[in-house]
């Protein structure tokens, strides 16, 4: 199987399945945890897993001013919810007429005529219909009366609780090395690279400049260790810069990755991903090229022992 747009693409012959439901922005640990259990009960009793999610984030609609920053595109969130087992990825557009629908409307839609569900794994903390009425109780009640189970689990562990608010929390401070932690891998920004000033390569520093988007989070200025991931998968350490570049005055904030020992690179154009590990350091305003091309030097450094990079040559 594989990912359908909205119900009407869900194929006819889907049989009964084990439903797990959730926005899952990041697939952090928590939302692995869930969805691990869906593989393993559906997979137990020879029924397909399938994943329902929203695009877009239903604070979007709901409440557009404070619409969170994405930690996954799309893409990645699909790409990640099948890589731990799924057999369908089912994204629901989310709507104001879908979050209109009181608890009971949206079983029998989505769940029970929808995905023919047979079964359905949730975090204990799961809300759903008309302003968020349907609790896990609700749905179990629901279920009894549509044939399906439910399943609950806590979202907390190693004494933290899992959560894409808390990664926005620790992203937006810097702090990505832990935001990993919660995550369970690096977190990323996906987007083409474009033009910048140019300036990186007459430092010796030529760098991969990302396009921006405001909807994106983007984690605290500063230079950071991490790798440059190519459209075919290849993968190159990294030093990467967040920022308005000070040192040259400058205004607009970036996102510019330097790969460790590459200059022959040319990747105007190309849709790459920029994985952050560890901050190296803030941002800093520094009173010459000069000074600021001897930061780089010990910036990649270090970024070349944290990614355990061999120097070139």
């Amino acid at each position: 199987m594989s990912a359908w747009l909205g119900l009407d693409a869900v194929p006819a012959d889907l049989g009964p399945s084990v439903v797990t439901i959730g926005v899952f922005d990041g697939v952090h640990r928590g939302h692995q945890v869930i969805i691990g259990e869906a593989v393993r009960r559906a997979h137990a009793d020879g029924l397909p897993c399938v994943v329902l999610t929203f695009d877009p984030h239903p604070l979007a609609v709901l409440r557009p001013k404070v619409q969170p920053a994405t930690l996954l595109s799309l893409d990645d969130r699909v790409s990640a919810l099948m890589a731990l087992g799924a057999d369908g990825v089912c994204v629901l557009p989310f709507t104001h007429e879908l979050s209109a629908l009181e608890p009971e409307e949206f079983v029998r839609q989505v769940l029970v005529d929808g995905l023919h569900t047979a079964g359905v794994v949730v975090g204990a903390n799961f809300h759903f219909g008309h302003r968020a009425a349907g609790d896990i109780a609700t749905l179990v009640e629901l279920g009894e009366k549509g044939g399906f189970w439910v399943e609950s689990i806590g979202l907390s562990g190693d004494g933290a609780t899992y959560s894409s608010t808390r990664v926005r929390e620790l992203v937006q401070l810097g702090q990505v090395k832990e935001a990993s932690r919660v995550l369970g891998r690096p977190h990323r920004l996906v987007a083409p690279v474009v033009h910048g000033d140019h300036r990186g390569r007459t430092l010796g520093f030529p760098t991969a400049n990302l396009a921006q988007d405001r909807l994106v989070a983007v984690p605290a200025d500063g230079v950071y260790a991490g790798w440059l991931v190519r459209s075919g998968g290849e993968r190159l350490p990294a030093a990467v810069s967040v920022g308005t570049n000070p040192t040259f005055d400058g205004r607009k904030r970036r996102v510019e990755a330097y790969v460790l020992d590459r200059t022959d690179l040319d990747l105007y154009g190309e849709q790459v991903a920029v994985e952050f590990v560890d901050r190296l350091r803030p941002t800093e305003r520094f009173d010459s090229a000069d000074d600021l091309v001897e930061q780089m030097r010990r910036d990649v450094e270090k970024a070349r022992s944290l990614l355990r990079a061999p120097a070139a040559g």
